[in-house]
């Protein structure tokens, strides 16, 4: 029997009746779940095979990861995401503070945020963090970022991520490091945005100092 038809109420079995009550409302719950699931269905295929040129949230460990299409050499075409706010470079990512610490609670803030200060591993990231550092305007006229190598434990320089500690790979200003009895921590030291100084711009001073900090974690790739 066709429950959308018109029934007499005088004539209509009472089998009838209970047929028609019992089949509206499951169909009706049925069609709308299946509405809801295609919709579901469109939202993830446009989310997953959006523009990958533009910037993405990815809900990992943090509460906004932005990506961009990146194609590292070996890898099949994916996008390498990080933390809303902190910059991309060589499979990287890199966070400059707004505020100042000294050595030990800048380690401890970059570590809460499931990083660590920047060990700095070759001339080009050198370069693009004092080239990012430069970039940010303060009113001081020199400005330092703490990195993640110091003395402070056993008076031997150690990177805060066990990388060996290398002298031929430092970037030490001239003269630096001095005063190894008191200054046991780096820091990339700044002169301005006119500064020339790409290189060999660290400097060993006080651990208690207030400086800012650079962190630095590995990139995601989705």
């Amino acid at each position: 029997m066709n429950c959308r038809g018109t029934v007499s109420l005088g004539t209509a079995s009472p089998t009838e009746e209970r047929s028609c009550s019992w089949l509206n409302p499951w169909f009706f719950l049925v069609f709308v779940l299946a509405i809801k699931t295609a919709f579901v269905t469109i939202c993830l295929v446009i989310f997953l095979h959006g523009n990958y040129g533009q910037c993405q949230i990815l809900l990992q460990n943090a509460p906004e990861w932005c990506c961009i299409s990146s194609v590292p050499a070996g890898k099949r075409e994916n996008q390498m995401c990080c933390p809303n706010g902190w910059r991309h470079f060589q499979e990287k990512c890199y966070y400059l503070s707004t505020d100042k610490m000294s050595w030990v609670e800048s380690e401890q803030n970059c570590t809460g945020m499931g990083s660590h200060l920047v060990v700095i591993n070759n001339k080009a990231e050198q370069e693009f963090l004092f080239s990012l550092a430069k970039g940010v305007f303060t009113k001081d006229y020199e400005t330092k970022y703490y990195i993640g190598l110091s003395a402070y434990e056993n008076g031997q320089w150690q990177w805060v991520d066990q990388t060996p500690y290398k002298k031929a790979d430092t970037f030490w200003k001239p003269g630096e490091p001095n005063l190894l009895f008191a200054e046991k921590c780096a820091a990339i030291h700044v002169k301005g945005n006119t500064d020339s100084s790409t290189y060999y711009n660290w400097n060993n001073i006080l651990c208690f100092t207030s400086c800012y900090r650079i962190c630095e974690l590995a990139a995601k790739f989705i």
